[in-house]
């Protein structure tokens, strides 16, 4: 049980072949079981903790008391909890997040080529946050439910739709026909400098690549690559992120700091006559990270959503 243990944890290939996920510590599997996932397993060493677990999530689960300190050999935490439990690795369309629903806005995120757990881990817990009702994952982005990325979104994997390992030519079909989607600048203009903004795309520009696996980048022939760019270059305007962009439907496309974003991308965002969002930074600073840009952009577009909604519902004043 042990081995089955840390298989679970270590290899995404494991997960995906028997579709289990391991997740540690009470507040993460009290989450799980309110939104639906499937508790099999529950590792424990205090049985006072169980009890507060919802009793009707546990009528069909095993129940194993350990020692503490077999999960803390277990345990990739500093200080562990003392709970691990695995669960049948949830279906979005299974799921219910009742206290989000209440909160959402039309706003969703589409994550490309987010290779950093850590990363990811922060995006979706400020996509919680900001009241998205559906993320979106591209193929290109770490395994979700990697321990790592987990930890770092405390939660928010059971506070709203998550949809993995994507293909871009189907990720269309998970947006309405009427969503505009703006894609995350990279090249952020200095406050109080106008002629430092962002140009029109360039074929040497990294945000310009095909969709292809990491060994697939490192074998493509670099001319090839430009040629296919300037090839299908996509035409889309460039603004501030602090003026209007957020309406109705909306997506955000954020992209990965080593890799990018994909041109299918950088395509959709065209197509929907989106616009490549800038993050205003003051002089001498580098840009922002993936994650710390998705909070800014995601928080934006929420105040730009309720503003309208309010604005909507405002009734006219008597002369």
């Amino acid at each position: 049980m042990y081995r089955k243990v840390m298989t679970i944890v270590k290899s995404k290939k494991f997960r995906n072949q028997h579709g289990k996920i391991l997740l540690e510590g009470w507040r993460l599997i009290a989450d799980a079981l309110k939104a639906g996932a499937s508790l099999e397993t529950l590792f424990f060493s205090n049985m006072d903790s169980v009890k507060e677990l919802p009793p009707e999530k546990l009528k069909h689960v095993k129940l194993i008391k350990v020692k503490f300190d077999e999960i803390k050999m277990w345990s990739e935490l500093v200080t562990p909890q003392g709970a691990l439990g695995i669960f049948v690795k949830p279906e979005y369309s299974k799921m219910k997040y009742p206290i989000q629903q209440e909160h959402t806005v039309p706003l969703f995120l589409i994550c490309d080529n987010i290779r950093d757990p850590g990363n990811l881990g922060t995006i979706l817990r400020s996509a919680a946050a900001a009241g998205c009702s559906k993320i979106l994952l591209t193929k290109g982005c770490v395994d979700v439910w990697e321990p790592k990325v987990l930890r770092a979104g405390m939660g928010a994997h059971f506070r709203m739709a998550v949809i993995a390992s994507l293909e871009w030519e189907v990720v269309p079909n998970y947006i309405s026909n009427s969503t505009c989607v703006h894609v995350a600048d990279h090249s952020y203009p200095v406050v109080g400098n106008p002629s430092a903004l962002p140009g029109p795309l360039s074929a040497g520009d990294r945000s310009c690549r095909s969709s292809r696996t990491a060994d697939e980048y490192e074998e493509s022939d670099s001319k090839d690559e430009e040629r296919e760019c300037s090839l299908s270059l996509p035409k889309v305007d460039t603004q501030s992120c602090y003026q209007p962009w957020a309406m109705e439907q909306t997506a955000i496309v954020v992209g990965g700091e080593t890799h990018g974003l994909s041109l299918e991308a950088l395509l959709l965002v065209e197509k929907t006559r989106g616009r490549r969002l800038y993050i205003p930074i003051t002089p001498g600073v580098e840009s922002l990270n993936s994650a710390m840009a998705a909070c800014i952009l995601l928080f934006e577009g929420r105040r730009q959503l309720l503003l309208q909604a309010t604005n909507a519902n405002r009734t006219p004043t008597s002369q």
